[in-house]
């Protein structure tokens, strides 16, 4: 892409927490800084990811079936530290090229979820590289200026990814299966949640607990919701990992918790924000 466009898009990108329009509209999407191979600066490009679970995405150096490989893989070939800006976070990763049958299993994988992979494969001789990126174990960096602003950007992210696996699996017409990538998609934010409510019983609520005794009422809702969460996620986790599933039958459950998350979140929100902004 030309370097103007892409600067648009990186503003917008940061301006938004990851949400764009045009053409990368509804697109997963992150930003990737690489350090030049030859003149040692940062250089920042948006590219299409793929979830890997794991603390792992996957990102494609299609450059669009060109005959020559993008300038970022050629910098992250020299530099594999790079970092990943996914909207809600920025995270410092390392870049892993997957080859041989990894390579190959995980490019198939990208193929069943957007058959436009084959296409830029078909138009060039050269091996289209499949990049990992693993992130670098740390404190997460939530692009916010404050802390109601971060349970806000966080909130949306999660709210953003299942908007996407339910557009995926709507679009995919997988009444015969579930095709794999929306299986690893659909772990990877149940891990997700998990997570971030771990670490809201863990530190966030009982630091609020403890400065407001009020709060009792309020803290006792949100537990219990994030316990039936919990048995949700675990439903939307059974079902994936039955190989006979189909979409239908996936998208019904993404529903069911997209549902009473949504609830949850807005309840959270409309309570705790204010406390935290104060």
């Amino acid at each position: 892409m030309p370097n103007d466009f892409n600067q648009t898009v990186i503003d917008e990108f940061r301006a938004h927490q990851g949400r764009v329009g045009g053409m990368f509209e509804g697109a997963r999407l992150l930003l990737l800084t690489t350090t030049g191979a030859r003149s040692g600066r940062p250089h920042t490009t948006p590219v299409g990811y793929y979830p890997d679970g794991d603390g792992r995405v996957l990102v494609i150096a299609s450059a669009g079936g060109a005959p020559r490989h993008p300038a970022w893989y050629h910098n992250l070939l020299a530099n594999p530290r790079v970092t990943v800006e996914s909207g809600a976070f920025t995270y410092e990763a390392d870049a892993t090229v997957l080859t041989g049958d990894a390579r190959d299993r995980a490019f198939a994988r990208a193929v069943e979820a957007d058959s436009g992979w084959a296409d830029y494969q078909a138009r060039t001789a050269r091996v289209i590289p499949v990049v990992a990126l693993t992130e670098v174990p740390g404190p997460p960096n939530i692009n916010a200026k404050s802390f109601g602003e971060a349970i806000k950007v966080v909130h949306d992210a999660f709210r953003r990814e299942l908007g996407l696996i339910r557009k995926e699996i709507a679009e995919s017409g997988t009444a015969g299966g579930l095709g794999t990538q929306l299986r690893v998609n659909c772990l990877t934010v149940c891990q997700g949640l998990h997570n971030h409510h771990t670490g809201e019983d863990a530190m966030l609520f009982p630091m609020l607990a403890d400065r407001h005794p009020g709060l009792a009422p309020v803290m006792d809702r949100l537990k219990r919701e994030h316990e039936r969460i919990a048995a949700l996620l675990g439903a939307l986790r059974d079902v994936v990992s039955d190989e006979g599933a189909d979409g239908p039958q996936v998208l019904a459950e993404v529903e069911r918790l997209t549902d009473e998350l949504e609830e949850h979140l807005r309840y959270e929100e409309e309570q705790l924000i204010p406390l935290l902004e104060a």
